[in-house]
């Protein structure tokens, strides 16, 4: 990989993609954070100089997203790694659900990977790996939720995306996989199962995805993974 070469973290403002993008950059890694809003990156940019970069952007706008593109391209960005990892959820009973739930969770969660995804790979090396973090309620033959309807079809569709980039990037030599995340201490989990309480951490999970995005493609292409001791309860 090219001393020079980036790694991409979407959702990168808290929880576990801000650990991931923390990760990677104890790791010497050059980082482009990806995030609306940028606090918690401000306050750990000035630890390492010359490896981060933040870039606030609306992933769910299309312009926003070609605009993030146009400014990479402009400073010849070199990508060995993108880390889809921003996403919503809306916790509401599949007959309460209107049409605007519906179009919020798949516009970030599965049309801003994509087009981001696209918009970025003429900046991929060969090799390069682009991971896409889903949700154990995404994977087939999992638990499945009340209120849940809209988030995990929505995962489920990017897990699908994955299978179609592997093939569809082939020929560019870059992989792709994604995983599905099983419970993690998160905000968002608060927001799905209220008062739970699990046993991993998002420091714990950030540092899987880190290694996972530098390394697991050497093992793993359009792969669909459960990383989960168990469904939430």
């Amino acid at each position: 990989m090219s001393k020079d070469a980036v790694y991409i973290v979407t959702g990168s403002s808290r929880g576990i993609g801000l650990e991931v993008t923390n990760q990677l950059l104890r790791n010497g890694h050059r980082v482009v954070a990806i995030s609306r809003s940028h606090d918690s990156l401000d306050q750990i940019v000035s630890g390492y100089p010359g490896l981060l970069t933040i870039k606030p952007a609306d992933l769910s706008d299309s312009a926003s997203i070609a605009q993030l593109a146009n400014e990479l391209k402009e400073t010849e960005t070199v990508i060995a790694g993108l880390v889809n990892n921003a996403g919503i959820l809306i916790n509401k009973p599949f007959m309460e659900s209107d049409r605007e739930d519906w179009e919020a969770q798949l516009r970030l969660n599965v049309i801003a990977p994509a087009l981001l995804t696209r918009s970025l790979v003429p900046m991929m090396i060969r090799g390069a790996h682009v991971l896409n973090i889903s949700s154990m309620g995404g994977y087939q033959g999992s638990s499945k939720f009340p209120g849940l309807s809209a988030y995990s079809a929505s995962k489920g569709a990017l897990a699908i995306l994955t299978e179609s980039l592997a093939v569809e990037l082939s020929d560019r030599g870059i992989s792709s996989n994604c995983l599905c995340l099983g419970a993690v201490q998160t905000e968002m989990l608060e927001q799905a199962f209220p008062g739970i309480h699990v046993p991993v951490t998002p420091e714990q999970m950030g540092r899987y995805i880190a290694d996972f995005v530098c390394n697991g493609h050497a093992l793993y292409n359009g792969r669909i993974l459960p990383v989960a001791l168990s469904d939430p309860e």
